[in-house]
């Protein structure tokens, strides 16, 4: 079936459709839901049973683009700077040394038993560099893995700010294979360029959204959503435009403005979390369309070992390399190692020298597809398992557990807390009245039995009630805590 202005849309929801459906029962059975998006795709496409032919990389190269914009932007805006400040130093060294390394051992390991050449060696590390933002996001949140200390933050930052400097290889490598005359030193200058304009520009474009989101004053509320959209593709095409790059622009935009405040930020930050789930979505689905299983068989064999030389061997090296300077605990740095999930973004980068017409393209192209798969298959149905025997996940016992949506405003100092309380607490059978708790904290709801209990001074604490606390600041606390008889 060829795809036309007449049956894009019937196809396209049905298969966005089918999709949402098998996400919701995929991680019942340990399989992350990118997986089964891009699966969807095969099925539907010419080597499937849906028979759709779909072979313009051109189109898909663009959606990629697309997609990716959307999903860093909605990174950046979860992102807290807070968060993010003490792990800034090893973020950064992961996202540009990391990635560098990476590329170089993948790159050296392909052109000296893969028989590529070295710059086409390099050119395929260099696409398979980056971790994905789309799966750690997906995967880190769909799954509710909670992790311990600093690890969360320096993943989700890593995965948002690496993808930058894997374009920059990607585009730099594959001008190179087209221009054997062209030098490697010629990179340098090219680098420092489009990572200071895409730094400056994200600074620059995220101020200025704060302040035409804030002073524009729209009559219609929906147009709002509309308004950050058009300046958010303005930050990725000007930056590019001037020499920069867009992508670094993009998520650094993000981050300034989801750490400040401006009008209708809550419903903002939902609709842009949507829409990345939506492009993540699209972009699986039409990469799925556009590989053709057949075609990768014959590359089964060189696939799987660049997976494992790319999972266990250049990831550790440039995570041990990078954090050579970090405090943190080994065990940490090898679960790190091993959250380095590639997902559709190598396959995006890989149509970039398919599109140039590069020699080995296709071959490059099956294999970048046959990795990421192999990488969220191996990595990303493993985390919970790898978290737990290195100890870094978070007992589930202490996870929010309250399916409240409040927004608390960036400059209140305000916690919302959350205990069980167990039979050995100093709290249990006693009327709240008695706990004499801080002027500063009030328990806002119980969680007994199924149902949610309204407090009032007579209410009686009993074991394996869960409460909800509100505190205005960390002494109030500390001070919830030993009231109940619980460390902190």
């Amino acid at each position: 079936m060829i795809l036309s202005s007449e049956n894009i849309l019937l196809l396209g929801s049905i298969l966005l459709f089918v999709s949402i459906i098998t996400s919701k029962t995929s991680f019942r059975f340990g399989i992350p839901a990118l997986i089964l998006f891009l699966i969807v795709g095969m099925v539907a496409g010419s080597d499937g049973l849906g028979g759709i032919y779909f072979n313009d990389p051109k189109i898909a190269e663009f959606l990629g683009v697309v997609a990716l914009t959307f999903i860093l932007f909605s990174g950046g805006l979860d992102t807290k700077w807070d968060s993010v400040q003490p792990v800034l130093k090893s973020g950064i060294a992961l996202s540009t040394l990391g990635v560098l390394i990476t590329a170089t051992v993948v790159g050296l390991f392909s052109s000296y038993f893969l028989g590529f050449s070295l710059k086409e060696g390099l050119l395929l590390g260099a696409i398979v560099s980056s971790t994905d933002a789309a799966a750690v996001f997906s995967i880190l949140r769909s799954r509710n893995i909670g992790l311990k200390g600093v690890i969360r933050p320096l993943l989700e930052f890593e995965s948002g700010s690496n993808d930058p400097m894997a374009y920059f290889l990607t585009v730099s490598f594959t001008h190179l294979v087209l221009h054997p005359e062209a030098t490697f030193v010629s990179l340098i200058p090219k680098f420092l360029v489009s990572m200071l304009l895409g730094t400056v520009g994200g600074y620059i474009f995220g101020k200025l959204m704060i302040f035409i989101t804030n002073k524009i004053k729209l009559d219609i509320e929906g147009l709002y959503p509309v308004l950050i959209l058009s300046l958010v593709f303005f930050t990725f095409s000007f930056t590019n435009f001037i020499g920069g790059n867009g992508f670094l622009a993009v998520y650094i935009a993000a981050i300034i403005l989801g750490n400040s405040n401006f009008i209708h930020k809550k419903s903002l930050m939902k609709f842009y979390d949507g829409q990345a789930w939506l492009m993540q979505i699209i972009m699986f689905i039409t990469l799925g369309l556009l590989v053709y299983p057949s075609q990768i068989v014959p590359f089964i064999g060189k696939g799987f070992l660049l997976a494992a030389v790319l999972i266990f061997l250049a990831r550790p090296l440039a995570v041990f390399i990078s954090l050579a300077n970090s405090d943190m605990l080994l065990r940490k740095k090898l679960f790190i190692s091993w959250v380095g999930l590639r997902g559709a973004v190598p396959i995006v980068f890989a149509m970039y020298p398919l599109i140039e017409g590069a020699e080995h393209a296709p071959m490059i192209f099956n294999l970048v597809f046959f990795i990421s798969v192999s990488s969220v298959l191996v990595q990303g149905t493993t985390l919970p398992i790898v978290a737990k025997w290195l100890k870094v996940s978070v007992p589930e016992k202490i996870k929010r557990k309250f399916p409240l949506d409040i927004e608390i405003k960036d400059d209140l100092k305000a916690e919302l807390v959350e205990l069980d309380i167990p039979a050995s607490s100093l709290a249990v059978d006693k009327a709240v009245v008695e706990l004499d708790l801080p002027r500063t904290a009030l328990i806002v709801l119980i969680h007994r039995d199924g149902k949610y209990l309204t407090v009032r001074g007579d209410t009686v604490i009993k074991e394996n009630d869960h409460l909800l606390i509100m505190a205005d600041n960390k002494e109030a606390v500390q001070d919830i805590h030993e009231r109940f008889g619980m460390a902190h």
